[in-house]
Order: C-alpha cells, then sequence, then structure tokens
C-alpha cells in the first residue's frame, strides 16, 4: 500500500492568520498528493502542528498542543506525527530534545515538500526527518484549500520583515522581507474569488512594504487597483500597515474606491517617544497622532485596528499615562492590548528596568476598562444608521443572525447581530438597520 493511499491527516494551525495561509498551502500540497484529511485526531494516521513561536504564550500552547497529540500515537491510532512551522525554525535542538515521539520537524521553507517528506518517512521507518530553512518564495498553488468560510479567504503578499523591533522574534524566525510577484498574486486572488471568496484580506509581517524590495518602490497602491479589477470581488480589507509606509494616496484611495474596505490595522505598539525609541519603531508621538487626525478628518469615517503593549522596559507611570490619554482622546475603532513578553535573543530581554508582572496587569485592566467605554460610546453613533453587512451565520442562543460590516475583521473584531424576515445567504451583503448595541456588539434589523 502506498504511504498516502487511504491515509487520513489532522491538521492543527496555531497562530496569527499568516500561519493559516502556510498550513493552507499544506492542505493543498497534500490533497494534490491523495491524501484525506479529518478533524478528529482520533482517527488521523498522521497529524500535523503548525506551531507558533511569536511570544512565550504562544510556545505554550504549541508545546502543550503536541504533547496532546503524542498521546495519540501512544494509542497506535496516528502513525506519524509531524511538528512545522515557527518553532521547529528557530528551537529545533531544544524540541528535538523535549519531543522524541515527534518523526518529523520541517522549518518554515518546506510546505511544498510535505508529502515527499511523509513518502520518505514511511519508507525508512527508522528515520527521523529534521528539516528548517527560510523560504525565499511563498509558492502560489491553484485552488488553493482555504480553510476560512467560503466567502472570504487571506492573502499573504509578503514574509519576513525588516524593522527589527527590539521586542520581536520574526525577523529570526521568517527572515528578511520578502514580496510576493504582483502577477501572481492577482492570479492567486483571482483563483479565490473564483472559488466563492467574496472578500479578500490582504496580510503580511507588513503590508505597506509591500513591493520595496522587489520592486524598488512600494507597490501596495498597485496591488489594490489591479485586485479591484476582479469580477465578484466585493471587499478588499488591509491588515498589519506601519505607520510610517501609510501615505494620504492609500487614504484617499479608501475614500474613493467602494472594494477598498474603509478599515486599517496599524500596530502602533505605544505612543510614549521614550518607549517607541526603545522599540526600535520607526515613528514618533507626533507622526502617530497626525497621522490619526488625518485618518479621522476624512469626509468617510475609516475603522482605525491598533494593538497595543503595556510594561515594556523601561515603561514609566508618565509613558503609560501618555498612551491613557491617547487611547481616551483619540477613541479608536478596535484596540487590543497585550503585556510584553520577555523573549530571549531580542534586545529588550537585556535591557534594564524590566517592569514587574503586577504592574504590567493592572496596566492592562486600566486600559481594557477604558477601551470597552470607548467602543460602547463609538457604537452609539450607529444606532439608526443602515450599514452593508456580510451575513455570516446563525447564533441560536440568541436567535439572531450575524455578520460584519466592512469597519470589523473577521475573528478579532465586533459583530453585528441583526433578525430578517426574508431568506439570507452566507457570503451575501445585505442592509442592515441598527437598532441598539449589546456589549461591544451592534444589533438591527435586514430592510432589504
Amino acid at each position: 500500500m502506498k504511504s498516502n493511499e487511504k491515509m487520513l491527516v489532522g491538521i492543527i494551525s496555531l497562530g496569527c492568520d499568516k500561519n493559516r495561509v502556510d498550513t493552507e498551502l499544506m492542505l493543498t500540497f497534500l490533497k494534490q498528493a491523495g491524501y484525506g484529511f479529518t478533524s478528529d485526531p482520533s482517527k488521523a494516521d498522521i497529524i500535523i502542528v503548525n506551531t507558533c513561536g511569536f511570544i512565550s504564550s504562544a510556545r505554550k500552547e504549541s508545546m502543550d498542543t503536541i504533547v496532546e497529540m503524542i498521546d495519540y500515537k501512544k494509542m497506535g491510532t496516528c502513525k506519524r506525527l509531524v511538528v512545522t512551522g515557527c518553532m521547529p525554525q528557530r528551537w529545533l535542538k531544544e524540541m528535538q530534545k523535549d519531543l522524541p515521539e515527534v518523526d518529523i520537524f520541517l522549518g518554515i521553507d518546506q510546505y511544498p515538500y510535505i508529502a515527499k517528506h511523509l513518502e520518505d518517512s514511511f519508507n525508512n521507518l527508522q528515520t527521523k526527518i529534521v528539516k528548517t530553512g527560510s523560504m525565499e518564495t511563498i509558492p502560489y498553488v491553484k485552488e488553493r484549500m482555504i480553510t476560512t468560510p467560503m466567502h472570504y479567504a487571506y492573502l499573504k503578499i509578503a514574509d519576513g520583515c525588516d524593522n527589527y523591533c527590539t521586542f520581536c522574534t520574526i525577523p529570526s524566525i521568517r527572515g528578511k522581507y520578502r514580496s510576493r510577484d504582483l502577477d501572481v498574486l492577482i492570479n492567486e486572488a483571482t483563483d479565490l474569488v473564483k472559488g466563492g471568496a467574496r472578500e479578500i484580506i490582504l496580510i503580511a509581517q507588513d503590508v505597506t512594504r509591500y513591493g520595496t524590495d522587489l520592486y524598488g518602490e512600494p507597490k501596495l497602491l498597485e496591488l489594490i487597483k489591479k485586485l479591484s479589477a476582479i469580477k465578484n470581488l466585493q471587499w478588499i480589507r488591509l491588515l498589519y500597515c506601519y505607520p510610517e509606509l501609510i501615505t494620504r494616496d492609500l487614504i484617499a484611495e479608501m475614500q474613493t474606491n467602494p472594494k477598498l474596505c474603509n478599515y486599517i490595522d496599524i500596530p502602533l505598539q505605544h505612543i510614549s517617544d521614550n518607549v517607541l525609541k526603545r522599540m526600535n519603531r520607526k515613528s514618533t508621538k507626533k507622526d502617530i497622532e497626525e497621522l490619526v487626525e488625518y485618518i479621522q478628518s476624512q469626509k468617510d469615517f475609516v475603522a482605525i485596528r491598533t494593538t497595543f503593549m503595556v510594561g515594556f522596559p523601561g515603561e514609566t507611570e508618565q509613558d503609560f499615562n501618555e498612551l491613557y490619554e491617547f487611547i481616551k482622546k483619540y477613541k479608536l475603532a478596535h484596540v487590543g492590548f497585550f503585556a510584553y513578553s520577555k523573549e530571549d535573543g531580542t534586545p529588550s530581554a537585556n535591557m534594564p528596568d524590566q517592569v514587574p508582572e503586577k504592574v504590567k496587569q493592572k496596566r492592562l485592566v486600566k486600559l481594557v476598562k477604558l477601551q470597552k467605554k470607548i467602543v460602547t460610546e463609538n457604537n452609539k453613533k450607529y444606532i439608526g444608521k443602515t450599514l452593508k453587512v456580510c451575513y455570516e451565520g446563525i447564533d441560536y442562543s440568541k436567535g439572531k443572525f450575524f455578520g460584519r460590516t466592512e469597519f470589523q475583521s473577521p475573528e478579532i473584531d465586533t459583530i453585528c447581530y441583526f433578525i430578517s424576515d426574508s431568506m439570507v445567504d452566507v457570503g451575501n451583503m445585505y442592509n442592515i438597520k441598527i437598532k441598539k448595541i449589546k456589549g461591544y456588539d451592534l444589533v438591527g434589523e435586514n430592510i432589504d
């Protein structure tokens, strides 16, 4: 019997949406090789864990998941256990020592060869396979298997990072920033839309830097305009746009291009110049305030999503208060907060004035409470307005349909609940009149 004949693969994907796309690539290559799939690890002949190693909590989740999957191998149902992604890319020696039950360790460059490695493993029963390296070019695969609902998909336009923030491990794991060919991206997006995607979400470690390495200048605007020409594509969404490369031309495109969502994710991290400098961020407080004020001055509303880190080494009470007042003043649509995590091998790990964990958590709680009030205040502005909503499912406990406006990204932002007297289809857009708010979310009715 061939190694892939009637064999079922179970894949667990951890971490960010960039990792999700890597998992989808593996699924596609495995499908092409004849493997089947299962979401039940107890029925899987092969279990693959695609790990995340960004921060300590992510690494713990990855390790816990691998240990859990080892039990299926011990029970005899799993014939091969494969660990891929960021963790073996950077912590290979430690993982080999701590996880002898793993048959195959693969780094971020090995996804196209996953079927070959499995075949080699089955043909050489006593040999463990270990392969890591840096993928120079993200491969294009036709009819990529997606793990999201059919109506939206992620398009990874680049890999790696050149920003070298002092707290971040990504450059040491993923390498230098590498843009993908523009025409290849258009072909891939066209395939995704033909497969049912109505929304394409652009992702990279830094979306705004797209094209600078490959073409000598930023090409994000050109990419957006070419994507906009794809028939049946309704929304294009931007995630992870670094503030210093957000241009007025990009914001103008949002105001005039009906397919480009009035939504932008800007990972600001902090607002105090003292902290920004220690983080090796390129923007200053003045730069950030001017950018936010410009975006908020536009005729058509643009939802800003961002993340802030508290407790970075050297963050004083004054630094934290600057951040608190910034959030209070600008009332951004979506904000995520996390406490600084000391990562081995990063410059910040050796910085003086490390902030005690209790102080981090106290500051974190204070910001979360503030943002909750802001979200409620912002949402009240929608009451009585009609918004276009992409219908995504039913919450039976609430007895309502739910979906997203263009101001809401899937899985990370708030949602919109609604009732409807007429039939609605998943992935289609409906005009929803907002009647009230419930917690973080909007509630309305379909008026189509």
